[in-house]
């Protein structure tokens, strides 16, 4: 079994745990939880949002967030917009997974596609589900923020979607698009903000090993945001220093 430290930086997840079992590349347990402590923090998984507290609230004591959406129950992109706002609001580093890169998108200003192979029939095939855990090449953007986490060019990422970015929100850059030219990646282009939007699922069974750099690059990124007083020191996080 897989153990690790509890450490005193404190990333908040807002939405479903992985539920496939299996080991990333066998270093690491799948899922959140696994992934983040892999990379040097304490995953503190939220519960949906019933708007009896604000976000400062709900997030205290943690410097970061993914947001990557619940899996059961009604879909509740109000809550993830609203998060997304809030974040923008207080320059909160974000990591947004799947749904919550859509829900970043939109709460910003931009247009996604709600079916993308009606949309674009002649895109490729990026969702498919008699097989799991579909793989397909993006293109890395030089000179993004991306291309700092995995390299520039060409790699391969688990990517299974039927929604995509359609217009860009004002302020984002795209950091990476499939062969097809679909967007699979937006960030943000203020340097003092760390908002980064992903289409694959960097903790699941069938990531990459690569995959946990974006974990790494938002830690790095939300300590940075703490340090340079972008964003506030938690009670827990000031004890432990």
């Amino acid at each position: 079994m897989f153990n690790s430290p509890s450490s005193a930086i404190r990333i908040a997840v807002y939405g479903s745990e992985i539920g496939q079992p299996g080991k990333n590349i066998g270093l690491w347990p799948s899922g959140y939880q696994g992934c983040i402590v892999a990379a040097g923090a304490t995953p503190v998984f939220l519960k949906p949002a019933l708007g009896d507290r604000s976000w400062d609230e709900i997030i205290d004591d943690c410097i970061g967030v993914v947001v990557c959406g619940f899996n059961r129950g009604p879909t509740r992109h109000g809550d993830l917009e609203s998060l997304c706002l809030w974040a923008k609001s207080n320059r909160f580093p974000i990591l947004a997974i799947d749904r919550g890169l859509l829900a970043l998108n939109a709460a910003l200003g931009g247009l996604n596609y709600d079916d993308l192979p009606r949309a674009l029939p002649d895109a490729l095939q990026h969702r498919h589900p008699p097989e799991h855990g579909l793989r397909h090449a993006i293109v890395v953007q030089p000179q993004s923020l991306l291309a700092h986490v995995y390299g520039e060019g060409e790699i391969v990422v688990n990517s299974e979607h039927r929604q995509a970015v359609q217009r860009l929100a004002p302020g984002f850059n795209v950091s990476a698009t499939a062969l097809d030219g679909v967007i699979e990646a937006i960030e943000h282009k203020n340097e003092n903000w760390f908002a980064l939007g992903i289409q694959w699922q960097p903790a699941s069974a069938s990531a990459s090993g690569l995959d946990i750099q974006v974990f790494r690059a938002l830690i790095d990124a939300a300590q940075k945001a703490v340090a340079d007083g972008h964003v506030r020191r938690p009670r827990k996080l000031a004890l432990a220093v």
